[in-house]
C-alpha cells in the first residue's frame, strides 16, 4: 500500500499552497507557511521540487522562478489517501465500521447528510 503522506516540512508547504488563492513562487511559500523554525529558501525550493516530482504539485516558469500550485484540493487529497488506506486494509467493511464507530453523534449526523447527498447525485435524472 503506497500512501502520499507528508513530512512536517512537506505539510507546511502544502498547507501554504492549499491556503493560497493563487499559485505561489517559492519565496511566497516560504513567507506564508507555518513552520516551527526558520527554513532556508533553498530547502523550500528543494522540497517543492520533490512534491512536484511526486505528482502533488503543478508548476510553471515565472521569470527565473517556478510558480507552484496543488494538483488537488486538500479535501481531494485527504479523500484519496483515505481510499488508499481503506483499499489496502484487508477487510474494508470492518475497517470502515471501526472508523465510523469512533464518530461523535454530530459526525454521524453529518455522515447521514453526506450519504443522502451522494444518493441524490447518483439518482438518475427523471
Amino acid at each position: 500500500m503506497k500512501l502520499k503522506e507528508f513530512g512536517e516540512l512537506e505539510s507546511a508547504i502544502m498547507d501554504a499552497l492549499w491556503d493560497a488563492d493563487r499559485p505561489l513562487v517559492v519565496r511566497e511559500v516560504r513567507e506564508t507557511m507555518t513552520y516551527d523554525r526558520d527554513i532556508a529558501y533553498t530547502t523550500v525550493m528543494t522540497v517543492a521540487n520533490i512534491l512536484f516530482h511526486k505528482g502533488l504539485l503543478h508548476r510553471e516558469k515565472s521569470g527565473r522562478a517556478w510558480r507552484y500550485w496543488p494538483r488537488e484540493s486538500r479535501e481531494e487529497h485527504t479523500a484519496r489517501v483515505m481510499s488508499e488506506v481503506l483499499s489496502g486494509s484487508g477487510d474494508p467493511g470492518a475497517t470502515m465500521l471501526r472508523f465510523v464507530e469512533g464518530f461523535s453523534d454530530e459526525e454521524v449526523a453529518r455522515l447521514h447528510d453526506v450519504l443522502a447527498e451522494v444518493r441524490t447525485r447518483r439518482a438518475p435524472a427523471s
